[in-house]
């Protein structure tokens, strides 16, 4: 049975079914740490369960990123089917690909996103983040049956991207690393095996001031967990509280331009290219501006598996 977990200041706290935050005993000052003192958690969740209307409210509460910097995180490139036909890939053909965020970036549910003076295009990605409760070293191999060994609990990301550094540099290590470019939580969701044998069933929802841009469940993913860690455990190292993001589905500001216009593009010289790609893209009305409200969600439909909603606000710099 999940285990709804939110951190503040002053330590970590079980989230009742009422919204009142229950004490985690745990001088735990990492996410690691937290994960492995699970009786401490445990326990907390025993007393949430007795007395859900005791302790005060968590919509009152200060809430941080649940997962601790630093720590390492990683992500999958184009690893959801609707996604990648936004993006002009083939969903049945494209490679399982991976890169790294600065951990610099991690954020708090509800802090403000700053986007830099230089950035212009600022993209969206709702992500659901798995979180490691056991070292996974090279040459692991995991298999749905094993995932819950390495998989303690599951988290709500959004991966901001500047788009006009991530695609004319190809550099996706700059572009998503920015301070505030990975919004966290607010639920460390605590999983077991039975919770995980609902993956499928999570649905990923964003929102920009209140209209739907992003709403797909997790059967739209390419490369299921169990096999996205066997295949980055082949040169990867990860340690508990370190953190995959799983990709993001369809519905994001940037989309491919189509075959005959990425045709005729290929003609061109690259800064030539790339001067008509962001032209054109000046008339799209999706991508991020100040003062844009930011709500993203993870939940099953029935609601037995919530990780919470994130707000946040972009501001520049």
């Amino acid at each position: 049975m999940s285990i709804q977990v939110v951190r503040t200041t002053d330590g970590w706290w079980v989230e009742s079914g009422t919204g009142r935050l229950h004490r985690v005993d745990t001088d735990a000052d990492t996410t690691g740490a937290l994960l492995a003192h699970r009786s401490a958690v445990q326990e907390a969740a025993a007393r949430a369960a007795a007395d859900p209307d005791a302790g005060r409210s968590a919509a009152e509460a200060e809430l941080l990123s649940p997962i601790t910097t630093p720590c390492r995180v990683v992500a999958q490139m184009v690893n959801y089917r609707s996604h990648a036909v936004d993006s002009g890939f083939d969903p049945d053909t494209v490679p399982p690909a991976f890169f790294r965020k600065a951990s610099g970036s991690v954020s708090g549910p509800y802090q403000d996103i700053v986007r830099p003076s230089h950035v212009h295009f600022l993209d969206y990605e709702v992500e659901l983040g798995l979180v490691m409760g056991a070292n996974v070293p090279v040459g692991t191999e995991v298999t749905d049956s094993t995932l819950s060994e390495y998989v303690a609990a599951l988290v709500v990301a959004n991966d901001v991207s500047a788009r006009d550094l991530q695609l004319p540099k190809t550099q996706f290590y700059e572009s998503k690393s920015y301070p505030t470019f990975t919004p966290l939580g607010p639920r460390l969701l605590l999983v077991d095996a039975d919770d995980l044998a609902r993956f499928p069933d999570l649905r990923l929802t964003l929102k920009v001031n209140g209209t739907t841009r992003q709403d797909h469940t997790a059967t739209d993913m390419i490369v299921r967990p169990a096999r996205a860690l066997t295949l980055l455990a082949r040169f990867q190292t990860l340690d508990p509280g370190d953190v995959l993001l799983t990709g993001t589905p369809g519905g994001t500001a940037l989309k491919s331009p189509g075959k005959l216009l990425a045709t005729l593009a290929a003609l061109m010289p690259p800064h030539k290219r790339w001067q008509k790609f962001f032209a054109r893209q000046q008339a799209n009305p999706h991508y991020l501006k100040d003062g844009d409200a930011i709500t993203a969600r993870i939940a099953t439909d029935d609601g037995e598996l919530d990780l919470g909603e994130q707000r946040t606000v972009v501001r520049a710099r």
